[in-house]
């Protein structure tokens, strides 16, 4: 027997494609809704897919249909959409709801978060682990954090007519992840680097969460509404030093790392997706009390099938950037400019 019927929105994308699996592996009915309509072959066959655009209320409406137990919104971004949920909930069509949302909403106890880092003295500094009692940034600007926080807070005013269990995502991994930080490394080695440079002496650490690990939280979650909001990362926090190694290690790479004791220098050498002057380590114990959580992987035991699908993916393209065109986007092409590095390592 089905344990209900749940609509995934976002459900082609990385975090998608896992959530779909788990609930529908779980027993629930799935509608897999996203822009393209597309199916993962991994998926099984009851699953329904839809095409939808998110923005589109009557279209949201529509893909509800007569109603559904549970929406699991993993492209949630604004107070709009947490209003679009709840204008459902109230009219009786969508029981609770699962809302994937972003650590990047935490500043520590002196205003500094992710977007004071480019400031003097703009990086946080958090308490390790840090749990989600921890103060976030105010809800004002259009920065993603901003906007996170939005969402955030009308989903908690909208508690009493639609239950939602907020879920903050740490650094995302996993195969069809659209930015993957572990191509920092990759192509390194692809391109036959065998000489890197890591800022902060190599110690960064940004809290991962495998996509595995989210949907089993998002499986979690479903089956136990509720107006929460919890911490969604995997059990281990690698120094961005020992995820060097370890992917070194998958790929029979001998690299040599050269680490600089602080901010990467002129140029943004040394500098990577993980990068960050303080740890950045969220407490679990909220999930495991109220969910009942339990890793499905760590960081080590995940990490040989993105690297084998980053390496395959470079294969497929002549240039990075048509293989991942949001990293491009996100990182800049400075990100592999190996002219300045050689330069800085010539130089010291």
């Amino acid at each position: 027997m089905a344990k209900g019927n749940v609509v995934v929105i976002g459900a082609s994308g990385q975090i998608g494609r896992a959530a779909v699996g788990a609930l529908a592996e779980d027993g629930w009915e799935v509608t897999a809704a996203s822009r393209g309509g597309g199916s993962d072959a991994a998926w099984p066959a009851h699953v329904r897919t839809v095409r939808l655009d998110r923005a589109d209320d009557a279209a949201l409406a529509a893909v509800v249909g007569d109603g559904c137990d549970v929406v699991v919104d993993l492209v949630a971004y604004d107070a709009e959409h947490a209003d679009q949920l709840a204008a459902l909930a109230a009219a009786g069509r969508v029981g609770s709801a699962v809302v994937v949302s972003s650590a990047a909403v935490y500043e520590d106890d002196r205003g500094r978060g992710f977007d004071t880092q480019a400031e003097p003295d703009g990086s946080p500094r958090f308490p390790v682990p840090m749990p989600e009692s921890q103060r976030t940034v105010a809800p004002v600007g259009d920065s993603y954090s901003a906007r996170k926080v939005r969402l955030e807070q009308r989903l908690a005013a909208a508690g009493e007519v639609l239950p939602a269990t907020v879920l903050r995502a740490g650094a995302v991994h996993g195969v069809h992840c659209r930015t993957p930080r572990e191509l920092y490394f990759v192509k390194r080695i692809l391109d036959g680097r065998r000489r890197r440079v890591l800022a902060y002496g190599g110690t960064c650490r940004f809290h991962p969460v495998h996509v595995s690990n989210l949907a089993e939280l998002v499986r979690l979650a479903a089956a136990r509404p509720g107006s929460r909001v919890l911490n969604a990362a995997d059990p281990d926090a690698p120094a961005i030093s020992e995820i060097a190694a370890g992917i070194d290690g998958l790929m029979g790479a001998d690299t040599e790392t050269v680490l600089v004791q602080g901010a990467p220098p002129a140029g943004g050498v040394g500098e990577t997706p993980w990068s960050m002057p303080y740890p950045l380590v969220m407490d679990m114990s909220a999930a495991a009390r109220e969910l009942g959580y339990r890793p499905v992987t760590d960081y080590a035991a995940s990490l040989p099938a993105t690297v084998d699908y980053l390496s395959a993916r470079l294969g497929e393209h002549g240039d990075w950037r048509d293989a991942f065109p949001a990293m491009a986007r996100s990182y800049g092409v400075g990100l592999f400019d190996y002219a300045a590095e050689d330069a800085w390592l010539a130089a010291h």
